[in-house]
C-alpha cells in the first residue's frame, strides 16, 4: 500500500510542478526497490495530465515547459537503475531522433530510457535531425530499427523525406521504421511508408521489441 501511495504522490507532485518533491519521491521509490519502469510510467502519467490540461487551455505554456524539465531530470535519476536491471546481452540496435523541423524530445527520451533498460543499444541523434543523418547512423551502426519522433504536424514531411532517403541509400529494406508522436495515426504511417506507429513510449518500445524478435 505504501508503494501505491508513493505512486499517487508522484503523479500529483508532477502535475503540481513540485520539483523537489518529485525528486524526493523518485529517490524514495528507488530505495524501496520499485521497478524503475513503473516510476517512469507514473512520471509520464503526470506529464500526460498537464499536456491534456494545456490542450484545453487550462495550463500556461510555461507550465508545460517546466514540467518537461522536471521530467527530464527525474528520468536521469532513474536511468542508472534501468541500466542495472538490463540484460547483459545486447538485444538490438536502434537509431532514434526527432525529425527535422521539430525540437520536442520528451517522448523520445522516455523511449530511449526504456529501451536501454531492456538491453538495447540506442543511438540518439537528438532533435531537428535531417534525413541524411538517419541514413549515416544506420550505415555506421548497422542498426535494424529506425525510430522517428515528431510532436508537430510539420514533422510529417520530414518523416517522409527520411524514408525516401533510406530508400535511395539502399538500406530501407534492411531496417524496420517506427514513427511516434501525438498526431501520428494509421493514415500517416501509411503515407510515410513506415512499418508501425505509436502514440506513447511504452507501446513504441513493445513494437520495437517485436521487430527485433522477428528479425
Amino acid at each position: 500500500m505504501e508503494s501505491e501511495g508513493l505512486k499517487e504522490e508522484l503523479v500529483s507532485a508532477v502535475t503540481n510542478l513540485e520539483e523537489n518533491k518529485v525528486y524526493e519521491i523518485v529517490e524514495q521509490m528507488l530505495e524501496s526497490g520499485e521497478n524503475p519502469k513503473r516510476i517512469i510510467e507514473n512520471l509520464r502519467k503526470g506529464m500526460t495530465i498537464i499536456g491534456d490540461e494545456y490542450s484545453k487551455c487550462a495550463r500556461a505554456l510555461c507550465d508545460l515547459v517546466m514540467a518537461s524539465e522536471i521530467l527530464k531530470s527525474a528520468i536521469r535519476l532513474v536511468e542508472p537503475s534501468l541500466k542495472m536491471s538490463a540484460v547483459t546481452q545486447i538485444r538490438g540496435k536502434v537509431v532514434i531522433g526527432t525529425v527535422q523541423g521539430d525540437i520536442h524530445d520528451i517522448g523520445k527520451n522516455i523511449v530511449i530510457s526504456l529501451l536501454e533498460g531492456d538491453g538495447f543499444s540506442v543511438y540518439d541523434l537528438g532533435v531537428d535531425v535531417p534525413p541524411q543523418k538517419f541514413v549515416e547512423k544506420v550505415e555506421e551502426t548497422n542498426a535494424k530499427v529506425v525510430a522517428m519522433s515528431g510532436l508537430l504536424t510539420v514533422s510529417y514531411p520530414s518523416m517522409k523525406e527520411t524514408v525516401i532517403a533510406l530508400k535511395r541509400s539502399g538500406i530501407r529494406d534492411k531496417v524496420k521504421i517506427i514513427i511516434g508522436g501525438a498526431f501520428v495515426n494509421e493514415k500517416w504511417r501509411n503515407d510515410v511508408e513506415a512499418d508501425a506507429y505509436s502514440k506513447n513510449a511504452y507501446e513504441g518500445v513493445e513494437i520495437i521489441k517485436r521487430f527485433v524478435g522477428e528479425a
